[in-house]
């Protein structure tokens, strides 16, 4: 199956960008619907996620193969870092340290600092980067956010081979 999406390159773009987009939608439900607070890792997992559907989504757009070659290698990058990142979350959790330094209280944040300060540490996250507070299959959010990572990178490169291939 993999193979008949990389001959439709710009399909297999979109289905990465819907995929990041269920994966992002899927952890607000995990936020605002079970209650799990993001830690500071996992919001720059996200952004990692949003700026890989971002150039996904328009370089599926796109039918120029250079622009789909060069669209791919930035998903590579992305995914690589958001890979990163996710490992060293991983890590973390696997061996916390003995002091927690990932984020500040919500509440605290409030009463302690001005509002203009509040909203901006707001998005840098409030939960515990250690805590394994929702598994699936033994795994935690941060280790199946690898494999999404991974995967992506995975996908990206195989479709840079395919189309310097066909040249």
């Amino acid at each position: 199956m993999l193979l008949n999406l990389l001959n439709a390159p710009r399909r297999l773009l979109a289905l990465v960008a819907l995929g990041c987009a269920l994966l992002l939608a899927f952890g607000l439900y995990l936020q605002h619907v079970v209650g799990l607070e993001p830690c500071p890792m996992c919001i720059v997992q996200r952004y990692a996620l949003v700026l890989v559907a971002i150039v996904a989504g328009v370089s599926a757009l796109s039918a120029r193969r250079n622009l789909l070659i060069t669209g791919a290698a930035v998903l590579v990058l992305l995914s690589g870092f958001g890979a990163f990142v996710a490992a060293r979350q991983s890590f973390l959790q696997w061996y916390p340290p003995e002091i927690v330094s990932c984020g500040r209280d919500f509440y605290g944040m409030i009463e302690t600092f001005p509002l203009k300060r509040v909203i901006p540490m707001i998005f840098k996250g409030s939960g515990d980067c250690t805590a394994i507070d929702w598994t699936f299959l033994g795994g935690s959010i941060a280790n199946w956010s690898f494999v999404s990572f991974v995967l992506i990178g995975a996908v990206a490169l195989a479709l840079i081979a395919r189309q310097l291939r066909r040249r």
